[in-house]
């Protein structure tokens, strides 16, 4: 049966959703203070890296509004289904293996805009969550819409504390700079620890003469993590061969060939193993899968908590 777009209606029911993931040893959101700059890529690519290394990954498309996800792992042509036994929303399977979750699974078309106010959204991402049998991961990836509104702080407070980082995407641009302060801001504010910064588009390396071109001016996602005190990652350089793969959805294949730009990707992918490094080594003990509901009315969450609090 083909999943179709399901939000309940009335408010997210109160409390952390963080016991939903308690398979999964590193949560990472991917923020950006302005669209354009890479968000997603960084995401993909993140994810991609650590599958390549042997670690079980997921991805959540959290971007309601502009999925994109699927078209970078060449899935678009996938759709989301429920398993009749747990009632659990089953993730598309990506390349290296990726689970895949992603709005875009449930539109009719790739020309259908989702025309929502953020409750819609709110529920959405939520659902995502709590009714996908995410399984037992290495790292989810939460990959955010641009801005510091109604999702990355949904996200933010549905998990309370069980995010492990923000990967804070920028280019190396003023407007960028001011914008990417802001989201540092708003990891704080929210208490998401900031794993680091990185630096897309930074450069371009000349085919003909291998020369270094620093188009848009050096070093300043360096600069920015150096000022606001928080890591800095790594910065993958503007690469016309990524650019074609990104367009046909092979984005798995270009990370598996040796290359200038696979380096610099590899190399962030490497900085967060070792930063996340005992997280990952840690055993998880399997646990029953509990049944989610596909529909549920307002309030049954709180009913059913109440009733395990006095069984």
């Amino acid at each position: 049966m083909s999943v179709r777009v399901n939000v309940r209606g009335g408010a997210a029911p109160p409390g952390s959703l963080a016991d939903y993931l308690k398979g999964v040893k590193v949560k990472l959101v991917t923020i950006s203070g302005k669209g354009g700059v890479g968000k997603s890529l960084v995401t993909a690519a993140v994810a991609l890296g650590f599958a390549l290394r042997g670690y079980k990954v997921g991805i959540l498309d959290g971007d309601i509004y502009g999925p994109t996800i699927p078209k970078l792992l060449g899935v678009t042509d996938q759709s989301l289904y429920v398993d009749s036994k747990t009632g659990k929303i089953i993730p598309v399977s990506g390349p290296f293996g990726v689970k895949v979750v992603s709005i875009d699974f449930m539109l009719p078309g790739e020309d259908t805009a989702v025309i929502w106010r953020g409750p819609l959204v709110t529920q959405a991402l939520r659902d995502f969550i709590s009714q996908v049998d995410w399984g037992q991961l290495d790292l989810l990836m939460v990959d955010l819409p641009p801005g510091t509104g109604d999702a990355p702080l949904t996200i933010a407070q549905s998990l309370q504390g069980g995010i492990d980082g923000s990967i804070i995407v920028t280019i190396p641009s003023e407007v960028s700079r001011r914008i990417v302060i802001k989201a540092i801001d708003f990891s704080r504010k929210v208490q998401i620890p900031i794993a680091g910064i990185v630096e897309n588009m930074c450069c371009f390396v000349c085919p003909d003469n291998g020369k270094t071109y620093y188009v848009f001016g050096e070093g300043a996602g360096r600069r920015i993590a150096e000022k606001a005190g928080v890591p800095f990652l790594g910065q993958i350089p503007m690469d016309p061969v990524l650019s074609k793969h990104l367009d046909e959805g092979r984005l798995h294949e270009f990370l598996s060939t040796e290359n200038n730009t696979t380096k610099h990707i590899m190399s962030i992918v490497d900085a967060l193993a070792s930063k996340y490094a005992d997280k990952l080594k840690q055993e998880m003990r399997e646990e029953r899968p509990k049944r989610i509901a596909l529909m549920k009315l307002p309030g049954e969450d709180e009913e059913e908590d109440q009733q395990r609090g006095t069984s």
